[in-house]
């Protein structure tokens, strides 16, 4: 079976009401992009009904305000709709581990299942954008001149930023080692490579490309 290319994915980010689900925090906004070979394709945006109050910390870090969210859907519905958004899919986000602990969590709460693999954008992007002053999903849309797609802290602005860039890391793996096609595996893999052997383990790949 020919392995899922990198730049078909979905790039999701979920706007929550604390740091992590195993103390109740959940989510209150979902935001995703369907990337096909490098093209946004398609979007899914909701707010959820975490069934409390949010603080009042959260409402001004998000926008997202306690009114916004009284009347919306409750998280298990959202989550019951986006999973079928993500069938088939390999996820990215930027921070991942954060994201995958909420999308986790709130589609157990909703009795469904993940199944595909994820990588975190922020972790390639340290073996990628070594010249960067930092890591922050802001610092590199300003540093690698990527548009704002909107407000920081709102989930599809955040998903729509994060898909550009992590589709400019490509590109750049791409134009420096003549890689003409990138699997998903691979830069998952690349994530997790020490950042000192980033241009050994490209080098590895491009040379491999070139012997088949």
């Amino acid at each position: 079976m020919q392995a899922k290319l990198a730049d078909s994915v979905v790039v999701l980010d979920f706007e929550t009401t604390g740091l992590s689900p195993e103390y109740g925090d959940r989510a209150i906004e979902i935001g995703a992009v369907l990337l096909e070979q490098g093209v946004i394709v398609e979007r899914f945006q909701k707010l959820m009904n975490p069934g409390f109050k949010i603080s009042r910390f959260i409402e001004g870090y998000t926008g997202i305000t306690n009114e916004m969210l009284k009347s919306q859907p409750r998280c298990e519905e959202v989550m019951a709709e986006f999973s079928g958004f993500i069938a088939g899919r390999n996820i990215v986000a930027h921070n991942a581990s954060f994201d995958k602990r909420f999308l986790d969590s709130e589609l157990k709460r909703a009795n469904r299942a993940y199944e595909g693999a994820c990588c975190c954008s922020l972790l390639l992007s340290r073996r990628i954008n070594q010249d960067a002053p930092n890591h922050k999903l802001q610092t590199l849309v300003s540093h690698l001149a990527i548009p704002e797609s909107g407000t920081f802290h709102r989930a599809l602005a955040d998903a729509e930023m994060t898909a550009h860039l992590w589709i400019a890391m490509i590109e750049r793996i791409r134009q420096q080692y003549r890689l003409p096609m990138i699997s998903f595996d691979q830069l998952r893999e690349l994530s997790k490579v020490e950042k000192l052997y980033t241009h050994r383990y490209l080098t590895s790949l491009a040379d491999g490309d070139e012997k088949k």
